[in-house]
C-alpha cells in the first residue's frame, strides 16, 4: 500500500520530471565542458560563440530567459488548474498535475538554465580568453528547442481546457485501468461477419461517401453506416452493417473511410452548428447571474436564418447509389422535422417566460411558415402551438400573454405588429 501510494504521489507531482531534467542538464553541461577541455576550447570557431564577454552575455541571457519561461509555464498551469476547478470539478486537479507536456516544458526550461549556469564557470577572460564553444552551441540548440516547446505548450494547454479533452483524458485513464485490473474477457460468441465494429472509440466526424460507394460496388454489397455524423461510437460497437456479399469486402478500407475524432466538428455536421447556437442561447437563459435574453435572441436570429435557408432545399435521405443506380451505402441523415426540433425545442422551453425571447420565436416561426413548403409546415405550426401554451401556462394577464406572443423580428423587446401575431397563431391552430 505504501509503495503504490508513493508511486501515485510521484506521478501526480509537478516536480519529478523537472528534477530529472535538471540532472540531465547538469550532466549535459559537464559532458560538453569535458569535450571542450579535451579539444582545448578550439573545437567551435569564435565567430559562432564570440569572445569571453560575448559568451558570458549569451549564457547569462539564456539563463535569465529560461527562468522567466519556467515561471510563465508554472503560472499558466496554476491558472488553468483554478479555472478547471471552478468550471468542471475540483477532482480534475490531479489530472492536470499529471500532465506530461507541462512537466516536460518546465523540465526543459530548468535544464537549459542549469546547463547555462554551469557553462558560465568555464568562461575566462585571462590572456586570449577561454570560451566553452560546444557548451554554447548546445545552449543555442536548447534555446531553439525551448521556443518550440513553449509554442507547443500554449497550443496544448489551450486544447486541454476543452471539456471534451478533459473527458477524453479521464476516459483513457479508465480504459487503461480496466485493462490492468480486469484483463480477462468472458467467452464471447463468434463475431458477426456482417458487422464491422469500431476499432476505437470516438465521434464520427466525416464520411467519405464516394470512397464507400466504390468499396461497396467492388464487393457487390450494401454498406449501412450505423452512427450518424456527430455520433459517438464506443470501441467494439457496430460501425458498419453489411447487406449481401461480404467475402470480398475491404473492411480496413471501409473503416478508413469513416473519420473519427475527439469531438464533433462543423466540417460536415450541420446539426452541430445548430447545436452550438442552441447551447449558447440556452445557457444565456439559465437562472444565474448571467441571464441574458439578448444573447438568446441573437442565437435565434442565426437559427432562423439557417432554417430559412434549409426550408427550400432538398435534404438527402442518406441513400447513395452507384453508376448503375444500385443502392450501395446508407448514412443516417437529419430530416427537416429533426432540424426544427433541434433549433427550437430547448430554447422554447427555456425562454417561454421571457417576452423578448418568445416574441422573437413567434416572428421566426411565422416567417418560416410563410416560406416553407406545405409539407414542412406542420412541425412549425406545432412549435407555435407549444410556444403559445408555454406562454399561457405562466399565469399571466391576457394582455401580457398577447404582448408576449406579438412577433418581434428585431428582438429588442418591442411588439411591432400584434395583428400579424394573432393571424399567424390562428393559422397554426388550424393546421
Amino acid at each position: 500500500m505504501g509503495t503504490s501510494s508513493s508511486l501515485s504521489s510521484v506521478r501526480s507531482s509537478l516536480w519529478f520530471i523537472p528534477v530529472m531534467c535538471v540532472l540531465g542538464g547538469v550532466l549535459l553541461s559537464i559532458g560538453t565542458i569535458a569535450v571542450d577541455r579535451a579539444a582545448g576550447f578550439e573545437l567551435i570557431p569564435r565567430w559562432l560563440t564570440g569572445g569571453p564577454d560575448a559568451a558570458l552575455g549569451i549564457l547569462t541571457t539564456i539563463a535569465v530567459s529560461m527562468v522567466s519561461l519556467a515561471t510563465l509555464v508554472l503560472t499558466i498551469t496554476m491558472v488553468v488548474v483554478q479555472l478547471a476547478m471552478g468550471q468542471f470539478s475540483p477532482r480534475i486537479v490531479q489530472t492536470f498535475l499529471r500532465d506530461k507536456p507541462s512537466q516536460l516544458a518546465i523540465g526543459l526550461f530548468v535544464a537549459t538554465f542549469a546547463h547555462a549556469m554551469l557553462a558560465m564557470r568555464e568562461v575566462q577572460s585571462d590572456n586570449e580568453g577561454q570560451v566553452p564553444g560546444i557548451a554554447i552551441a548546445v545552449g543555442y540548440v536548447l534555446v531553439l528547442t525551448s521556443i518550440a516547446m513553449l509554442v507547443m505548450y500554449v497550443h496544448h494547454i489551450g486544447r486541454s481546457l476543452r471539456v471534451s479533452a478533459l473527458i477524453e483524458l479521464v476516459g483513457n485513464d479508465i480504459r487503461r485501468l480496466l485493462d490492468e485490473r480486469y484483463p480477462d474477457e468472458l467467452a464471447a460468441n463468434e463475431p458477426d461477419p456482417h458487422v464491422i465494429v469500431a476499432p476505437r472509440s470516438g465521434v464520427l466526424t466525416s464520411v467519405d461517401r464516394p470512397r464507400l460507394v466504390d468499396i461497396a460496388t467492388a464487393a457487390d454489397c450494401v454498406l449501412h453506416i450505423v452512427p450518424a455524423v456527430g455520433g459517438f461510437v464506443p470501441a467494439g460497437a457496430p460501425l458498419i452493417r453489411i447487406e449481401g456479399e461480404h467475402r470480398h469486402l475491404d473492411r480496413d478500407a471501409a473503416v478508413a473511410a469513416l473519420q473519427s475524432g475527439l469531438e464533433r466538428t462543423i466540417d460536415e455536421d450541420v446539426a452541430y452548428g445548430f447545436r452550438m447556437l442552441v447551447d449558447m442561447g440556452e445557457r444565456s437563459l439559465s437562472e444565474s447571474p448571467f441571464l441574458d435574453p439578448t444573447t438568446a435572441v441573437q442565437c435565434i436570429d442565426r437559427l432562423h436564418d439557417g432554417l430559412r435557408q434549409l426550408a427550400g432545399r432538398v435534404l438527402p435521405d442518406g441513400r447513395l447509389h452507384d453508376a448503375n443506380d444500385h443502392l450501395r451505402v446508407t448514412v443516417p441523415a437529419m430530416s427537416w422535422n429533426a432540424y426544427v426540433h433541434l433549433a427550437f425545442d430547448e430554447i422554447r422551453l427555456a425562454g417561454a417566460q421571457s417576452p423578448q425571447v418568445s416574441r422573437r420565436l413567434v416572428a421566426a416561426l411565422c416567417d418560416l411558415l410563410d416560406v416553407a413548403p406545405p409539407e414542412r409546415r406542420p412541425v412549425l405550426a406545432m412549435q407555435l402551438r407549444l410556444l403559445q401554451q408555454a406562454v399561457g401556462d405562466g399565469g399571466r394577464d391576457p394582455a401580457d400573454r398577447h404582448m408576449a406572443l406579438a412577433p418581434d423580428g428585431q428582438g429588442i423587446g418591442v411588439a411591432v405588429d400584434g395583428d400579424a401575431a394573432v393571424g399567424c397563431l390562428d393559422a397554426s391552430l388550424q393546421t
